[in-house]
């Protein structure tokens, strides 16, 4: 038995964090991938990546339209792990922290906020302003996750697919869903003892 997981992508930069969810996702037997677009989100995907919509769609088991209020998704009774939207824009953040379901994205994400399940929201803007930490801490108090897609350094990456894919690894986390991706910090090494001379 599958168990659906939303992945939502919208307009914000690092829409590869969407796309790599979903590519490392679709191999996973037991999680059926439920995909949202907002059209900002396709805008993006052609200017950063050289997927276009239907190769997104592709990578998902399921895909929803962007104003689809009635689907499947919207409703609490459909049982999900849980819902990430990578990146998620500060407009879609203000409208999650206000509950705004004016879109399918928002009103997954609503549900999910309602119905206790895991919402990781992977906010994508600096600097910051006053108003994106407030809609942040009421997200976070209602029971989101923020998870600014911040590269780690302690792994070495040695280059943009391994910071992608630490961030990928870390999210999953979240949701309990583990991989290979994540370097794990083990602690710095015990310092070499000087040797005693005679």
């Amino acid at each position: 038995m599958t168990t659906p997981l939303i992945i939502a992508i919208t307009g914000a930069t690092g829409v590869i964090y969407g796309i790599r969810l979903l590519e490392v996702l679709a191999p996973v037997r037991d999680i059926e991938t439920h995909l949202l677009i907002s059209p900002a989100g396709i805008l993006t995907a052609q200017q950063e990546t050289t997927y276009g919509k239907a190769e997104i769609e592709a990578l998902a088991d399921v895909v929803h339209p962007h104003r689809d209020i009635s689907a499947s998704i919207a409703s609490g009774s459909f049982l999900t792990a849980g819902m990430v939207v990578a990146p998620c824009s500060m407009n879609t953040l203000s409208a999650i922290a206000t509950g705004l379901d004016n879109n399918l994205v928002t009103r997954a994400a609503g549900v999910t906020l309602k119905e206790r399940r895991k919402l990781v929201l992977l906010t994508r803007e600096t600097p910051l302003n006053l108003a994106h930490l407030r809609n942040m801490t009421a997200v976070t108090e209602m029971g989101g996750i923020i998870t600014p897609p911040v590269p780690s350094f302690y792994n070495n990456p040695q280059n943009i697919d391994d910071i992608v894919d630490q961030t990928v690894g870390r999210t999953l986390d979240h949701l309990g869903i583990e991989t290979m991706l994540v370097k794990r910090w083990q602690g710095l090494p015990e310092p070499s003892k000087p040797s005693s001379g005679a």
